[in-house]
């Protein structure tokens, strides 16, 4: 039967631009490989989705919630449920001393940040550059190439996938606990000094707590080891934070917004968004 909203599966695909077959995203290796997308530090898995959540476009959200697992699709988008048309009113012309000092290096096609928003440089001359603050996907049809490979019920399934969204983590270094209405959570070493750490483990909590109904508390421990060089000797120090369902709610919302695209996984992937 299909899916209900805010049901959690996992994704297997690969998406390109209509007219010329380019890929702009994928969780397929191989499709990487044979793309100027390929990344040998990354990971290729498939990807978490919620449905009806927006965590993926809206042509895409659409097509998923009337599907089932197992079913392999080809979803055409258009702009409109896809990155929008294209606005002519968010190009601008602009100084080229804006750029900074290495505004000599910058050529066309260039991402930028202008006043904490990207654009691509679509000309430069005469001392000023043209900036286009439009997705560069907007206005293009899209084919998204799409297998439904697993739908999470478990809840030991969502706390490792949704801690996975979040953190760069292999599944074997996630450790937790649940009992009862409380989970508790050990953090590995090599994540406890990523740039905003705390922001992260608030936008878990909310993520936990939304999808998981029945949690009510979650605990973070850090855990530090030092072993002695025979191995015999083991001196830990660990420390904790909780949250609770009450305390996850504007500040939980603020979390989660700021955290959407520091993390990997998010509705659509830095990939396209540059």
């Amino acid at each position: 039967m299909p899916f209900e909203k805010g049901s959690l599966i996992l994704l297997d695909y690969t998406a390109r631009i209509k007219d010329n077959n380019e890929i702009f995203e994928t969780t397929r290796e191989e499709d990487a490989k044979n793309s100027n997308l390929y990344d040998p530090v990354r990971k290729y898995e498939p990807r978490l989705v919620s449905i009806g959540e927006g965590w993926v476009l809206r042509g895409v959200d659409e097509a998923l919630s009337t599907a089932n697992v197992g079913d392999k699709l080809v979803i055409e988008i258009s702009p409109d449920k896809g990155f929008g048309d294209r606005d002519p009113n968010k190009i601008r012309m602009i100084p080229q001393r804006k750029l900074g000092e290495k505004a000599a290096e910058i050529k066309v096609g260039d991402v930028v940040e202008i006043d904490e928003r990207p654009g691509i440089v679509r000309y430069i001359g005469s001392g000023r550059v043209q900036i286009d603050y439009n997705h560069r996907l907007a206005s293009r049809s899209l084919v998204y190439d799409v297998n439904i490979i697993h739908k999470l019920d478990t809840n030991e399934e969502k706390i490792k996938n949704l801690m996975k969204r979040r953190l760069p983590l292999n599944e074997e270094k996630i450790k937790f606990e649940m009992q009862d209405d409380t989970l508790e959570i050990e953090l590995p070493e090599d994540v406890l000094l990523l740039d905003g750490l705390q922001i992260i483990k608030r936008a878990i909590s909310t993520d936990l707590f939304k999808f998981i109904t029945s949690l009510k508390k979650i605990i973070f421990k850090e855990v530090y080891s030092l072993s002695s060089s025979k191995g015999s000797q083991k001196l830990e120090a660990t420390t904790a934070e909780a949250t609770t369902a009450e305390a996850t709610t504007a500040e939980a919302t603020t979390a989660e917004a700021t955290t959407a695209e520091a993390t990997t996984a998010e509705a659509t992937t830095a990939e396209a968004t540059t």
